[in-house]
Protein backbone atom coordinates (compact mmCIF):
# COMPACT_ATOMS: atom_id res chain seq x y z
CA UNK A 1 0.00 0.00 0.00
CA UNK A 2 1.25 3.82 -1.01
CA UNK A 3 0.87 6.65 1.40
CA UNK A 4 -1.45 8.04 -1.09
CA UNK A 5 -3.94 5.16 0.17
CA UNK A 6 -3.37 6.15 4.05
CA UNK A 7 -4.07 8.92 6.60
CA UNK A 8 -1.61 11.77 6.29
CA UNK A 9 -1.82 13.84 9.62
CA UNK A 10 0.21 17.50 9.81
CA UNK A 11 1.17 19.39 12.84
CA UNK A 12 2.38 22.82 12.27
CA UNK A 13 0.18 25.64 9.82
CA UNK A 14 2.18 28.54 10.15
CA UNK A 15 3.76 30.38 7.23
CA UNK A 16 5.24 27.64 5.78
CA UNK A 17 3.19 24.49 7.76
CA UNK A 18 -0.12 26.15 5.74
CA UNK A 19 1.16 25.97 2.23
CA UNK A 20 2.81 22.61 2.62
CA UNK A 21 -0.35 21.17 3.57
CA UNK A 22 -2.56 22.92 1.31
CA UNK A 23 -0.04 21.09 -1.46
CA UNK A 24 -0.47 17.63 0.33
CA UNK A 25 -4.64 18.10 0.34
CA UNK A 26 -4.29 19.38 -3.31
CA UNK A 27 -2.78 16.44 -4.25
CA UNK A 28 -5.45 14.22 -3.15
CA UNK A 29 -4.07 12.69 0.23
CA UNK A 30 -6.12 11.61 2.88
CA UNK A 31 -5.12 14.79 5.49
CA UNK A 32 -5.79 15.75 9.32
CA UNK A 33 -3.92 18.58 10.68
CA UNK A 34 -3.46 20.44 13.94
CA UNK A 35 -2.50 23.95 14.94
CA UNK A 36 -2.02 25.55 18.53
CA UNK A 37 -3.57 28.69 17.03
CA UNK A 38 -7.49 26.61 16.00
CA UNK A 39 -8.61 29.30 13.46
CA UNK A 40 -5.74 28.63 11.35
CA UNK A 41 -6.63 25.03 10.66
CA UNK A 42 -10.20 25.45 10.19
CA UNK A 43 -9.99 26.78 6.86
CA UNK A 44 -9.05 23.11 5.80
CA UNK A 45 -12.37 22.06 7.38
CA UNK A 46 -14.26 23.52 4.04
CA UNK A 47 -11.60 21.67 2.12
CA UNK A 48 -12.22 17.93 3.13
CA UNK A 49 -9.37 17.57 5.58
CA UNK A 50 -10.06 16.26 9.19
CA UNK A 51 -9.53 18.97 11.99
CA UNK A 52 -8.13 17.86 15.33
CA UNK A 53 -7.59 19.37 18.18
CA UNK A 54 -4.82 17.78 20.25
CA UNK A 55 -1.89 16.45 18.53
CA UNK A 56 -2.19 13.46 19.90
CA UNK A 57 -5.66 12.72 18.71
CA UNK A 58 -4.56 13.56 15.38
CA UNK A 59 -1.08 11.14 15.59
CA UNK A 60 -3.64 8.29 17.02
CA UNK A 61 -5.55 8.12 13.49
CA UNK A 62 -2.46 8.95 11.53
CA UNK A 63 -0.48 6.19 9.79
CA UNK A 64 2.26 9.66 8.83
CA UNK A 65 2.43 11.99 11.19
CA UNK A 66 4.37 15.51 9.14
CA UNK A 67 5.81 18.19 12.06
CA UNK A 68 6.39 21.53 11.14
CA UNK A 69 7.42 23.81 13.84
CA UNK A 70 10.01 26.48 15.21
CA UNK A 71 12.19 25.28 17.99
CA UNK A 72 13.53 22.42 19.37
CA UNK A 73 11.36 22.44 22.21
CA UNK A 74 8.43 22.80 20.43
CA UNK A 75 9.27 19.33 18.49
CA UNK A 76 9.94 17.62 21.32
CA UNK A 77 6.77 18.84 23.34
CA UNK A 78 4.80 17.45 20.05
CA UNK A 79 6.73 14.29 20.60
CA UNK A 80 6.05 13.61 23.90
CA UNK A 81 2.50 14.63 23.81
CA UNK A 82 1.84 11.47 20.98
CA UNK A 83 4.39 9.21 21.81
CA UNK A 84 1.80 6.76 24.01
CA UNK A 85 -0.72 6.78 21.12
CA UNK A 86 1.56 5.81 18.01
CA UNK A 87 2.38 2.52 16.99
CA UNK A 88 4.44 -0.03 15.37
CA UNK A 89 4.17 0.66 11.30
CA UNK A 90 3.46 4.59 11.84
CA UNK A 91 6.08 7.14 10.40
CA UNK A 92 7.23 10.72 11.82
CA UNK A 93 8.46 12.81 9.83
CA UNK A 94 10.07 16.05 10.89
CA UNK A 95 10.36 19.03 8.68
CA UNK A 96 11.09 22.03 11.63
CA UNK A 97 14.29 23.03 11.57
CA UNK A 98 15.92 22.19 15.25
CA UNK A 99 18.88 21.39 16.70
CA UNK A 100 20.82 18.03 16.15
CA UNK A 101 20.23 16.89 19.71
CA UNK A 102 16.52 17.33 19.48
CA UNK A 103 16.29 15.76 16.08
CA UNK A 104 17.98 12.85 17.68
CA UNK A 105 16.08 12.93 20.93
CA UNK A 106 13.05 13.14 19.09
CA UNK A 107 14.12 9.67 16.67
CA UNK A 108 15.24 7.43 19.55
CA UNK A 109 11.24 8.33 21.15
CA UNK A 110 10.01 7.50 17.83
CA UNK A 111 12.04 4.48 17.86
CA UNK A 112 11.02 3.24 20.84
CA UNK A 113 7.75 2.55 19.72
CA UNK A 114 8.86 0.61 16.82
CA UNK A 115 7.84 3.71 14.66
CA UNK A 116 10.15 4.96 11.72
CA UNK A 117 11.33 8.17 11.75
CA UNK A 118 12.72 10.92 8.73
CA UNK A 119 14.60 13.99 9.32
CA UNK A 120 13.95 16.30 6.95
CA UNK A 121 13.96 19.79 7.23
CA UNK A 122 13.29 22.26 4.31
CA UNK A 123 15.21 24.64 2.15
CA UNK A 124 13.02 27.14 0.80
CA UNK A 125 10.56 30.30 2.36
CA UNK A 126 7.00 31.08 1.68
CA UNK A 127 6.95 31.36 -1.70
CA UNK A 128 8.67 28.39 -2.54
CA UNK A 129 6.60 26.33 0.40
CA UNK A 130 3.06 27.98 -1.70
CA UNK A 131 4.82 26.97 -5.47
CA UNK A 132 5.92 23.32 -3.81
CA UNK A 133 9.05 24.12 -4.74
CA UNK A 134 11.51 23.43 -2.02
CA UNK A 135 14.02 21.22 -1.46
CA UNK A 136 13.72 18.50 0.97
CA UNK A 137 16.76 17.90 3.23
CA UNK A 138 16.36 14.13 4.80
CA UNK A 139 18.56 12.10 7.45
CA UNK A 140 17.36 8.38 7.86
CA UNK A 141 16.85 5.53 5.74
CA UNK A 142 17.03 6.04 2.26
CA UNK A 143 14.58 3.52 1.74
CA UNK A 144 11.63 5.62 3.73
CA UNK A 145 13.23 8.56 1.97
CA UNK A 146 12.30 6.32 -1.43
CA UNK A 147 8.94 5.40 0.60
CA UNK A 148 8.03 8.97 1.49
CA UNK A 149 8.81 10.73 -1.87
CA UNK A 150 5.80 11.15 -3.94
CA UNK A 151 4.43 12.42 -0.92
CA UNK A 152 7.51 14.58 -0.31
CA UNK A 153 7.57 15.74 -4.07
CA UNK A 154 3.85 17.32 -3.05
CA UNK A 155 5.47 20.03 -1.09
CA UNK A 156 9.01 20.00 -3.06
CA UNK A 157 10.73 19.64 -6.24
CA UNK A 158 13.38 17.67 -4.98
CA UNK A 159 14.52 15.49 -2.06
CA UNK A 160 19.01 15.08 -1.31
CA UNK A 161 19.38 12.48 0.74
CA UNK A 162 22.05 13.39 3.11
CA UNK A 163 23.27 10.62 5.43
CA UNK A 164 21.85 9.64 8.82
CA UNK A 165 19.61 10.86 10.86
CA UNK A 166 20.74 14.24 11.99
CA UNK A 167 22.40 15.37 8.58
CA UNK A 168 18.97 16.44 7.36
CA UNK A 169 19.18 18.88 9.85
CA UNK A 170 22.89 19.72 9.61
CA UNK A 171 22.81 20.56 5.80
CA UNK A 172 19.78 22.97 6.68
CA UNK A 173 21.91 24.99 9.28
CA UNK A 174 24.91 24.89 7.03
CA UNK A 175 22.18 26.73 4.53
CA UNK A 176 20.79 28.93 6.26
CA UNK A 177 24.38 30.00 7.92
CA UNK A 178 25.06 31.17 4.00
CA UNK A 179 21.73 32.61 3.86
CA UNK A 180 22.19 34.58 6.65
CA UNK A 181 25.66 35.68 5.84
CA UNK A 182 24.57 36.65 2.46
CA UNK A 183 21.32 38.79 3.36
CA UNK A 184 23.55 40.47 6.16
CA UNK A 185 26.38 41.18 3.55
CA UNK A 186 24.05 42.35 1.31
CA UNK A 187 21.97 45.32 3.45
CA UNK A 188 25.52 46.26 5.31
CA UNK A 189 26.79 46.58 0.95
CA UNK A 190 23.64 48.37 0.32
CA UNK A 191 23.93 50.77 3.33
CA UNK A 192 27.52 51.52 1.96
CA UNK A 193 26.79 52.53 -1.30
CA UNK A 194 23.82 54.97 -0.23
CA UNK A 195 26.20 56.07 2.25
CA UNK A 196 28.83 57.49 -0.34
CA UNK A 197 25.88 58.69 -2.93
CA UNK A 198 25.18 55.41 -4.97
CA UNK A 199 21.50 55.13 -6.15
CA UNK A 200 20.28 51.91 -4.90
CA UNK A 201 18.50 51.26 -8.16
CA UNK A 202 22.21 51.12 -9.61
CA UNK A 203 23.24 49.53 -6.81
CA UNK A 204 21.12 46.27 -7.73
CA UNK A 205 21.86 46.68 -11.13
CA UNK A 206 25.29 46.09 -11.13
CA UNK A 207 24.68 43.35 -8.93
CA UNK A 208 22.41 41.75 -10.81
CA UNK A 209 24.60 42.39 -13.89
CA UNK A 210 27.52 40.38 -12.64
CA UNK A 211 28.57 37.23 -10.93
CA UNK A 212 27.31 37.94 -7.95
CA UNK A 213 23.46 37.73 -9.19
CA UNK A 214 21.57 35.76 -7.53
CA UNK A 215 17.48 35.01 -7.21
CA UNK A 216 17.63 36.24 -3.30
CA UNK A 217 19.29 39.37 -4.24
CA UNK A 218 17.03 39.97 -6.92
CA UNK A 219 13.82 39.28 -4.61
CA UNK A 220 15.42 40.95 -1.37
CA UNK A 221 16.80 44.02 -3.30
CA UNK A 222 13.30 44.47 -4.71
CA UNK A 223 11.45 44.40 -1.30
CA UNK A 224 13.90 46.95 0.14
CA UNK A 225 12.94 49.46 -2.42
CA UNK A 226 9.48 49.02 -2.18
CA UNK A 227 9.45 48.67 1.71
CA UNK A 228 7.69 45.27 1.38
CA UNK A 229 8.92 43.38 4.97
CA UNK A 230 5.73 41.12 4.73
CA UNK A 231 7.12 38.31 6.25
CA UNK A 232 8.29 35.17 3.83
CA UNK A 233 11.57 33.94 6.21
CA UNK A 234 11.25 36.24 9.63
CA UNK A 235 14.47 37.29 11.08
CA UNK A 236 13.34 35.79 13.93
CA UNK A 237 13.87 32.54 13.29
CA UNK A 238 16.61 33.30 11.03
CA UNK A 239 18.05 34.53 14.32
CA UNK A 240 17.34 31.40 15.95
CA UNK A 241 19.05 29.10 13.16
CA UNK A 242 21.88 30.95 13.72
CA UNK A 243 22.00 30.27 16.91
CA UNK A 244 21.64 26.66 16.53
CA UNK A 245 24.33 26.84 14.14
CA UNK A 246 26.51 28.52 16.23
CA UNK A 247 25.96 25.86 19.04
CA UNK A 248 26.77 23.04 16.76
CA UNK A 249 29.98 24.41 16.04
CA UNK A 250 31.20 25.23 19.20
CA UNK A 251 30.42 21.70 20.53
CA UNK A 252 32.67 20.19 18.36
CA UNK A 253 35.62 23.42 18.60
CA UNK A 254 35.01 25.07 14.81
CA UNK A 255 35.05 28.72 15.37
CA UNK A 256 32.25 30.27 12.72
CA UNK A 257 33.42 33.86 12.73
CA UNK A 258 31.37 35.01 10.08
CA UNK A 259 28.07 33.28 10.94
CA UNK A 260 28.70 34.90 14.61
CA UNK A 261 28.33 38.15 12.60
CA UNK A 262 25.55 38.03 10.83
CA UNK A 263 23.75 36.32 14.01
CA UNK A 264 24.74 39.74 15.85
CA UNK A 265 22.88 41.81 13.30
CA UNK A 266 19.97 39.78 12.86
CA UNK A 267 20.06 40.23 17.28
CA UNK A 268 19.96 44.10 16.69
CA UNK A 269 17.21 43.74 14.34
CA UNK A 270 15.14 42.06 16.71
CA UNK A 271 16.54 44.46 19.14
CA UNK A 272 14.58 46.76 17.06
CA UNK A 273 11.48 44.99 17.03
CA UNK A 274 11.89 43.54 13.24
CA UNK A 275 11.55 40.04 14.42
CA UNK A 276 8.24 39.11 12.60
CA UNK A 277 9.24 40.73 9.63
CA UNK A 278 11.07 39.21 6.47
CA UNK A 279 14.56 39.09 6.64
CA UNK A 280 14.98 41.62 3.90
CA UNK A 281 13.99 44.12 6.88
CA UNK A 282 17.71 43.57 8.06
CA UNK A 283 18.07 46.52 6.27
CA UNK A 284 16.34 48.78 8.61
CA UNK A 285 18.95 47.58 11.25
CA UNK A 286 22.03 48.51 9.09
CA UNK A 287 19.87 52.29 8.05
CA UNK A 288 19.83 52.97 11.68
CA UNK A 289 23.75 52.61 12.55
CA UNK A 290 24.71 54.78 9.46
CA UNK A 291 21.84 57.17 10.37
CA UNK A 292 20.30 57.20 6.42
CA UNK A 293 17.17 55.35 4.77
CA UNK A 294 17.93 53.58 1.85
CA UNK A 295 14.56 54.58 -0.25
CA UNK A 296 15.69 58.38 0.49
Amino acid sequence: MSLKDKKIGFIGLGTMGLPMAQNILKAGYDLGVYNRTESRAEIFRDKGATVYYAPWELAESSDVIIIMVSAPDDLLEIIESIKDVISSGKIVINMSTVSYEATREAAALVKTKSCRFLDAPVSGSKQPAEQASLVILAGGEENLLDECGPLLMTMGTKAIHCGDIGSGTMMKLMINMLLGSMMASFCEALVFGKKVGLKPEDMLTTIEAGALNCPMFKLKGQNILRQDFAKAFPIDLLFKDLNLALEAGGKIGLPLMQTAAAREAFCGAIGLELGDLDMSALIKYFEKNADIEITR
